[in-house]
């Protein structure tokens, strides 16, 4: 085990060293933030301090090296923006994504599975391939779209939740969290279910495909011939079974809705990560985004690792080095 986690991080810094000189190189080669930083009536001299102060005058090579050294230790750099640093900007944000994030892939992992099992399980009648048609929509309907649908309809129409925000938070060692109060889940309710139908229907189907399959199987049909109950075959042989891929998927799922919720918290402004990023390139505050895509690649590693030693866990038979002749 340690000797494949010691693989697993050599293989991450190599990862994280080709991201950095791909982001670097794709945010720093566009635009111009002194353009929206400046304003147009500025002295051409005041102008060419803050270029110099920003370390914009250097060539693209050298800019990245400095990025380098300085990522090394620790510094991402500062906001253009803001005049911060980068990564604190972005640890400020994070618990109000980590929050919304963490309520959608529960709804995935409660809804997801169980739906799955029933659909699998009654995939010849009525009921499983009800669920079955109606998790296409969940894949059909654009995430935006569907935002917007939800607060016509639950905020306008009906008036039953508020519309954008997160609420008030409550701190809970040290990190302000919202689902602490009524008001708190009547504001992540819309965004956390629009974030999940996707995820849902993913799970949904890989689960009902799994169960299907399971039930083919001599195992399986060994159980039912011993006359083990229904239900201890679904929990012990089936569902034991199928969880190795929706363990994968749900694992890269989580790091997924964490770098790619920019649209969810964009049409219900929602304070997190994905809103920051959206105003950063809107800004052209490069060190954010480029701080933003190496931190949410640093998340990916992390999970990816955490993943792969579930399977030990899960599945005896999974051997995370290869045995030695």
């Amino acid at each position: 085990m340690a000797l494949f986690i010691v693989r697993r991080l050599l293989q991450s810094l190599l990862v994280l060293l080709a991201v950095s000189v791909v982001v670097f190189c794709a945010v720093y080669a566009i635009g111009d933030p002194i353009e929206l930083l400046v304003s147009p009536d500025v002295a051409q001299a005041e102008r060419d301090a803050l270029i110099a102060r920003l370390g914009l005058d250097l060539p693209l090579w050298q800019q990245y090296g400095i990025f380098l050294w300085r990522a090394l230790h620790g510094d991402l750099g500062n906001s253009f923006v803001h005049g911060v640093p980068a990564v604190q900007l972005i640890l400020q944000r994070f618990p109000a994504t980590l929050e919304l994030v963490f309520v959608a892939i529960t709804l995935t992992c409660v809804l997801g599975i169980s739906l799955g099992l029933v659909a699998g399980l009654y995939r010849d009648r009525w009921l499983g391939r009800g669920i079955m048609a109606g998790s296409i929509f969940g894949f059909s309907v654009p995430n935006f779209w569907q935002g917007m649908v939800f607060i016509l309809l639950f905020a306008v129409w009906l008036g039953w939740l508020p519309a954008s925000g997160r609420g008030p938070t409550i701190e809970a060692l040290g990190v302000p969290l919202s689902i602490f109060s009524a008001e708190g889940w009547r504001h992540i309710a819309l965004p956390a279910v629009n974030l999940a139908i996707a995820n849902i229907a993913l799970v949904l189907r890989m689960t009902a495909s799994g169960v299907s399959e399971a039930q083919s199987q001599d195992y399986v049909r060994f159980a039912r011939a011993k006359g083990i109950k229904p239900g201890r075959i679904v929990r012990r042989h089936i569902l034991r079974n199928i969880l190795i891929p929706v363990v994968t998927v749900i694992g890269m799922e989580f790091g997924t809705l964490i770098a790619y919720s920019t649209i969810t918290e964009t049409v219900f402004s929602w304070p997190g990560m994905g809103k920051l990023l959206i105003d950063s390139v809107y800004q052209l505050d490069r060190p954010v985004i480029v701080a933003y895509v190496m931190l949410v690649t640093l998340l990916f590693v992390i999970i990816n690792l955490v993943v792969d030693m579930l399977y030990a866990v899960l599945d005896p038979r999974v051997q995370l080095l290869e045995p030695t002749a």
